[in-house]
């Protein structure tokens, strides 16, 4: 269904034929996954689809199993990689119109189809579109992902309690912490990428990775950042949270706190079909722009079902430009970074799903937080936030409490649920 949608897409614009080379989007059109690429389940490999016949996967024979060889050669004609050139050759001794998405696509495409007469028509890759609006075994496949990523990443988040005031644990013994507990889901393939575990200033570093020179102890009086994500066959996750290590200070809770506001500007936010991630961004940013304060970095990426955790062509941020469609995942991350101090990011993943407003005038789309993990009530200025905002934080661990707790011991079900009271009672201790 996938491929004769992307043929009658392609007959209809006038083109003969387009040529795949992003590793994702053919694992999408073709069903299939591979190890080729750490954190991202894909298979190394070109694709021509022909508007008219069968596709055309370039792929080394030895990355098939004999079943994947019989179910693959009754969809697309198989060739090695070698023969990718010539192929693309041939289309052009049939004077054929090609297309080619110049965003993605190397260069050394465009030299050899034209070389041999092609006419190459610029456009984004045809799969991508389709391949962001999940279908509803995908929607399920990934609250079923999320949900088992929550057990994992709360049975962290009360061993990290727990642990971290004794002064023994780094970044490196807390990535790998995290680590154990999703491979116990017995269901972990990989991680999405590789963790940011972050901690005092080191978490002021957007991209940071730890390494054995740069790895801190995580020390009281300060802010521990964790960004990670696992891949597993039914979807793909990406959580960050933010967490004190015992008593954080008072400039850290306001920060933290406007960047929670944001989280939840973006979480609550209702806009029409049609509204693009650009129009969205500034939501994320309101709070910490009144402080004077920002952050560089988009407030969020789409995200692949079991393909990449960084998926287009929607985002919400400056270069947001896609629109966002019933379907999509998307990260929703604000953060603020103090450098030589702290960072600070709250990261979960959303649905776009349609919504039903009573006397909407258009037809209007919402989010559904996907991601199931408690945020740090201690950082929490509470009365910073309005009646709304303290109602969706206490929904949201409500949910987290509700669809988690039977699956955890007691030891870290009772933590739970100290994590998960309503805003308005004091904190965990």
């Amino acid at each position: 269904k996938k491929i004769a949608a992307l043929q009658g897409a392609l007959a209809k614009a006038g083109q003969a034929a387009q040529v795949l080379t992003l590793t994702d989007s053919i694992a999408w059109l073709f069903n299939i996954r591979g190890r080729d690429v750490p954190h991202t389940p894909v298979v190394l490999a070109f694709a021509i689809v022909h508007a008219r016949g069968r596709p055309e996967l370039f792929v080394d024979r030895r990355k098939l199993g004999e079943k994947e060889h019989r179910t693959l050669a009754r969809l697309a004609r198989l060739a090695p990689p070698g023969a990718l050139e010539s192929r693309l050759a041939e289309l052009g001794r049939r004077k054929a119109r090609v297309r080619l998405d110049p965003e993605t696509a190397a260069y050394w495409f465009k030299q050899v189809l034209e070389g041999a007469g092609t006419k190459v028509v610029a456009g984004e890759d045809l799969t991508r579109g389709p391949k962001a609006r999940k279908n509803r075994v995908e929607i399920a496949g990934a609250r079923r992902a999320h949900k088992r990523d929550g057990w994992a990443c709360v049975r962290f988040l009360a061993w990290l309690d727990r642990e971290a005031p004794k002064g023994r644990l780094d970044e490196i013994t807390a990535a790998q912490q995290l680590e154990r507990f999703r491979r116990r889901t017995g269901a972990l393939e990989d991680l999405s990428f590789d963790t940011i575990s972050a901690a005092g200033p080191n978490a002021a570093i957007v991209h940071y990775r730890v390494t054995r020179k740069s790895n801190r102890p995580i020390e009281p009086g300060s802010l521990y950042l964790v960004d990670s994500g696992g891949q597993y066959r039914d979807g793909t996750t990406d959580i960050t949270r933010t967490i004190a290590i015992g008593t954080p200070t008072e400039e850290m809770r306001a920060a933290f706190t406007r960047v929670l506001k944001g989280h939840i500007a973006i979480a609550t936010a209702r806009f029409p079909r049609g509204t693009r991630g650009v129009d969205l961004d500034a939501f994320a940013r309101r709070a910490l722009w009144e402080a004077g304060l920002d952050y560089a970095h988009g407030t969020g990426h789409g995200v692949g079902s079991f393909l990449s955790v960084h998926e287009g062509p929607a985002s919400i941020s400056r270069r947001g430009m896609a629109a966002l469609e019933p379907g999509m995942i998307l990260s929703n991350e604000p953060g603020y970074y103090r450098p030589g101090a702290f960072g600070i990011r709250i990261e979960n993943l959303v649905l776009v799903r349609e919504v039903e407003i009573a006397g909407a005038e258009h037809e209007m789309l919402a989010f559904e937080t996907l991601t199931l993990a408690p945020i740090d009530r201690t950082l929490i200025v509470v009365d910073k936030l309005s009646e709304d905002e303290r109602a969706w934080l206490d929904a949201y661990h409500a949910r987290v409490l509700r669809t988690l707790a039977a699956e955890l011991d007691a030891r870290d079900r009772a933590w739970l649920e100290r994590a998960c009271a309503p805003i308005g009672r004091a904190p965990p201790q």
